[in-house]
């Protein structure tokens, strides 16, 4: 694909005095003594590599001896209340294992293993430079999305459990060819429901490294799940395109193969479950969307230029004229929101109005 889909770097945009009010009162915002920029000052590190000898991007830091104990004592602080109830009644049982930082990308997050010594079971922390389009990522994937998203704030600090998955290139290049027929089938009836959510909830670059296959085993059959995992490109772009999966030259391989396995009219329905779906989580969440939403209105999260082409985008797409008047992205989303909830609405006769 020649066509440029997605801007080559995003700028960070801090987080308003609105959203961080609307983060106290949801309880993502916490006090404690660690910020981002406190992990950068690692003394020395080394390449991580995985097990075919291919550079990760990742590399293991290690600190002043002097600083490790504070650093550390502070990270499992973190784990406690992200995780439990935040008494240090756990702490003592937790071991830090490592701390990775990630030299790819626009946020350049810490990865943390946090390993309970009692038992040998570990999970990841994740702790990124705040930046308001991935805080609004994350609610919206929380409010919008089949996902649960558990993270905190705390100051220009963001903190985030790890997602669970195969990275959507790994299972593309390692997995995808040896599937069943009945398994294709239910991939690409995710990969679609997936494509849909993301264009309706303006989340843009989901490139086959920024989202992960998640498999659950039913009783007689195996149940796929895609989930985002980078949520920076939220309402930032102005090409519709980007916030459609299907047009990202890295999701290839899923489109051809969805596209073989489903008829159209297959396709098309699924499109109109998963508006439905996001109509009735939308119309459930309504309160707490509508307060996210009204700290976008007023939010800096794009460029002038780039909500002018999406809006002009949406119009040619639906002729709903509220895309046109929309004046910024949370008016964009919102009029979005409203124009599946209310077809959603008017086709479905057996809603009580």
């Amino acid at each position: 694909m020649s066509e440029k889909l997605i801007s080559k770097k995003k700028p960070a945009y801090p987080i308003s005095n609105l959203l961080s009010n609307y983060l106290t009162e949801q309880g993502r915002n916490i006090k404690i003594p660690i910020f981002y920029d406190d992990l950068l000052r690692f003394q020395g590190a080394i390449e991580i590599f995985d097990k075919n000898g291919k550079d990760t991007l990742w590399i293991s830091c290690y600190y002043a001896e002097y600083e490790r104990d504070e650093i550390e004592h502070s990270l499992k602080q973190m784990y406690s209340i992200l995780h439990s109830d935040g008494s240090e009644n756990i702490i003592h049982y937790l071991n830090i294992d490592s701390i990775d930082f990630c030299t790819f990308g626009n946020t350049k997050p810490f990865r943390v293993k946090v390993r309970n010594i009692l038992n040998d079971n570990y999970i990841f922390l994740y702790i990124k430079k705040a930046d308001a389009s991935r805080i609004y990522g994350l609610e919206l994937e929380h409010l919008l999305s089949p996902n649960h998203i558990n993270f905190l704030v705390h100051k220009d600090t963001l903190i985030e459990e790890h997602i669970l998955g195969i990275p959507g290139d790994t299972f593309i290049n390692n997995h995808l060819n040896i599937l069943s027929e009945q398994d294709k089938r239910a991939l690409a009836k995710e990969f679609v429901k997936f494509n849909e959510r993301c264009f309706v909830r303006l989340l843009a670059d989901m490139r086959s490294y920024n989202y992960v296959v998640v498999i659950t085993q039913d009783f007689d059959r195996v149940q796929y799940r895609i989930r985002a995992i980078d949520f920076d490109q939220q309402s930032y772009e102005g090409n519709p395109k980007v916030y459609k999966p299907q047009f990202l030259k890295e999701n290839n391989a899923l489109v051809k193969m969805s596209l073989k396995v489903l008829a159209k009219a297959s396709i098309e329905q699924y499109e109109k479950e998963e508006r439905s779906l996001l109509a009735k989580r939308a119309t459930s969440e309504h309160e707490r969307l509508d307060d996210l939403i009204n700290c976008m209105k007023v939010d800096t999260i794009s460029t002038p230029e780039k909500i002018k082409q999406l809006k002009t985008g949406l119009f040619k797409l639906t002729k709903d004229v509220n895309f046109k008047k929309s004046k910024n992205m949370g008016e964009l989303l919102s009029n979005g929101l409203d124009f599946i909830t209310r077809n959603y609405v008017n086709e479905n006769p057996y809603i009580i109005k």
